[in-house]
């Protein structure tokens, strides 16, 4: 279903297919203190096998694998993955490289573009992803694109001694469509 790795151009960033060029951006996002609490990321990242990954993801036709770019600059990953094609529904996460790139619309935009995209090239019918109750920037931002709030897993992270609720959210072909919030056009490239 994602076969196609396409290029999506908005007014603030492009959204490219993850490669190997894009790895220092990578480790850079992981390493950071913030985004590894935002995301719940307990591990580390090695460089090589983040190399392999990054350089592997073009063959993945399960999934969607984008490098959020500002002005040729990575500046964090969208991806598209848990692709349930029985069902025709799929997962979104989404990671900036941290404080000195949040607040400027990357991820709103980012967001957007990827929706537009998997929703008109492809049957899927169901977006959902998860955000920790601490993180109401991020929560804005998915509210604002069209996902609704559907439930909450009690206690799903631990982090720092505290257990923290993971609030599932969705967001349907329908719901997008009819209510679609203007964004900035996005172009194939």
């Amino acid at each position: 279903m994602f076969a196609i790795k396409p290029t999506l151009v908005g007014q603030r960033v492009t959204l490219r297919p993850v490669g190997p060029e894009h790895v220092e951006g990578l480790l850079e996002l992981v390493t950071d203190p913030e985004v590894k609490r935002l995301t719940g990321s307990h591990a580390g990242v090695d460089p090589e096998p983040a190399a392999m990954w990054y350089a592997t993801r073009k063959d993945h036709h399960d999934r969607l694998d984008l490098a959020i770019c500002h002005e040729d600059e990575y500046v964090g990953e969208i991806v598209i993955n848990e692709l349930d094609a029985g069902n025709l529904s799929c997962n979104l996460r989404i990671a900036l490289l941290g404080s000195r790139v949040f607040g400027k619309g990357f991820g709103t935009e980012a967001i957007g573009l990827v929706l537009d995209h998997v929703f008109a090239t492809t049957p899927i019918n169901r977006v959902s992803l998860g955000v920790y109750d601490f993180n109401e920037r991020a929560r804005h931002v998915y509210e604002k694109v069209g996902f609704v709030t559907e439930g909450v897993l009690r206690d799903a992270l631990l982090w720092e001694g505290r257990w923290h609720d993971e609030i599932v959210m969705s967001v349907l072909r329908r719901d997008r469509v009819a209510t679609k919030p203007e964004i900035g056009a996005s172009k194939l490239q």
